[in-house]
């Protein structure tokens, strides 16, 4: 994976990958019609989506209390609450839970927190053989790839890529059949979950009043991963908490219409506990650690409401910078437009200055937004921290400030005018337009002509006028 800093430089390979463009090219389309279509079917979509919205601020303004709440009402049915600041301590949390219960064998879910926290190379580095249970993920797993989409990990691959992949590694006969691939990996994966000692998921919500944590799934594997294992741990970001089951209802209605276009996931969980004389099903043990890594830092800014982010993935898909150039470009876990807040956040704006810059601020990124997120906003306003910072090239820095000079001063401004209305048409083409700036500016007329300045300024012909 590339870091954040090399975001220009990879997103200009990318661009020139053929098959990352058919690959973005299939899943964003289908992505944004399914949302469209999804969404369509409701006729109080723009009230749905305020309900959510208020759920989510509602939680953040109280986020404090009902953690604290949700901490007691898990204690209570019998679970175990973990706290992790950061990434190491969530790490070695799962570390320590996995050596107390002597557990050799892991299957894990779908989780972008652990994707945060790298979890999977920390415990293979300690010697615990884990698996991922997530269809996207287990191909990016044995590809030693990593996801490049929120919802869906395999956005950059076609399904020509997951055939020759399975072929090598899971030994199956050539085929493009989408249903045969699947059925190949169900037998690999079914035999991972009965041999499993332990259960990794993350999760979508968590329901301070009754103390549930819910995912919602496709493919059955992440109630497999929970139930199936004698121990089952729970990854989530602090900021997954919401008040009431109302407004989970409310609010599971937009992430999967969001997210895949489905009225709802063909699974819903809500995990409460484990076993239990009078509910045997379910782990031996059950853990939820709780992971800041960085969140409690974001929750007292500006950019707060960043942290109400559901991981749908609409703004991924709707925005034109993310469908030309995938997720593997932002160079973290998060990519998109939300991705481009959340990581400067999270890792250090320093850490990730080019990826407020990667937008056109069309707004479509807000307009998807289940819970109408102000992301054009909030990087405008990383886009001025960056500036305050001093982050930014001499050269943009330096014209930025002659151009002030030069708006402060008549004289000046005229004669900024005239030189570049004699130097625009002494290099235009025949056909009038500049097709060839030099320098930085060739980041434009590499896509586009550009129009030569007047040969005559408003001002000049103004005196003109005057002395007839």
């Amino acid at each position: 994976m590339e870091t954040p800093n090399q975001f220009i430089h990879s997103a200009t390979i990318a661009i020139k990958d053929i098959g990352l463009q058919t690959a973005l090219g299939r899943g964003t389309t289908n992505a944004v019609n399914n949302r469209i279509k999804g969404m369509g079917e409701l006729p109080d979509a723009y009230d749905l989506r305020q309900q959510a919205r208020g759920a989510r601020l509602r939680a953040l303004h109280r986020l404090p209390e009902l953690l604290e709440q949700l901490e007691q009402n898990l204690i209570a049915r019998g679970v175990t609450v973990l706290w992790a600041q950061d990434a190491a301590e969530c790490n070695q949390h799962v570390l320590d839970i996995a050596r107390q219960h002597a557990v050799h064998k892991i299957v894990k879910g779908k989780s972008m927190a652990t994707e945060e926290t790298k979890l999977n190379d920390f415990l293979i580095a300690q010697g615990i053989d884990i698996i991922e249970s997530d269809l996207g993920e287990f191909i990016v797993q044995i590809d030693g790839d990593h996801p490049s989409h929120i919802v869906m990990p395999i956005m950059h691959k076609t399904k020509e890529d997951v055939r020759d992949l399975f072929v090598e590694h899971l030994g199956i006969a050539p085929t493009d059949n989408p249903q045969e691939l699947t059925a190949a990996a169900r037998v690999h994966l079914r035999q991972k979950f009965i041999e499993a000692d332990m259960g990794i998921t993350g999760a979508n919500f968590a329901i301070a009043e009754t103390g549930h944590l819910v995912t919602v799934t496709n493919e059955g594997n992440g109630r497999m991963t929970a139930s199936l294992p004698r121990v089952h741990v729970i990854v989530m970001g602090i900021e997954k908490v919401i008040e009431t089951v109302q407004d989970f209802a409310a609010l599971v209605q937009l992430l999967t219409r969001s997210a895949t276009g489905q009225r709802l996931t063909s699974y819903v969980h809500m995990f409460g506990g484990a076993a239990r004389p009078d509910d045997p099903d379910g782990p031996d043990h059950q853990y939820v650690i709780l992971l800041d890594n960085g969140r409690s830092k974001i929750h007292g800014t500006q950019y707060a409401e960043s942290l109400a982010c559901i991981r749908c993935g609409a703004c991924l898909n709707t925005c034109p910078v993310y469908q030309n150039v995938g997720g593997h470009a932002y160079g973290w876990v998060y990519p998109g437009p939300i991705g481009a807040i959340i990581t400067p956040l999270l890792t250090g704006i320093h850490n990730a200055s080019p990826l407020p810059h990667a937008s056109s601020l069309c707004g479509s990124c807000k307009s998807a937004c289940p819970v109408d997120i102000d992301i054009p906003d909030m990087l405008l306003k990383l886009r001025g921290d960056l500036v305050e910072e001093g982050d930014t090239p001499f050269l943009i820095t330096a014209g930025i400030k002659g151009w002030e000079v030069s708006m402060r001063s008549p004289a000046l401004y005229e004669l900024s005018g005239r030189a570049a209305s004699l130097g625009t048409n002494l290099i235009k083409g025949k056909d009038g337009q500049l097709h060839n700036l030099p320098s930085m500016l060739g980041n434009w007329t590499q896509y586009r002509d550009f129009p030569p300045f007047a040969k005559k300024s408003f001002r000049q012909q103004w005196r003109e006028r005057k002395t007839r």
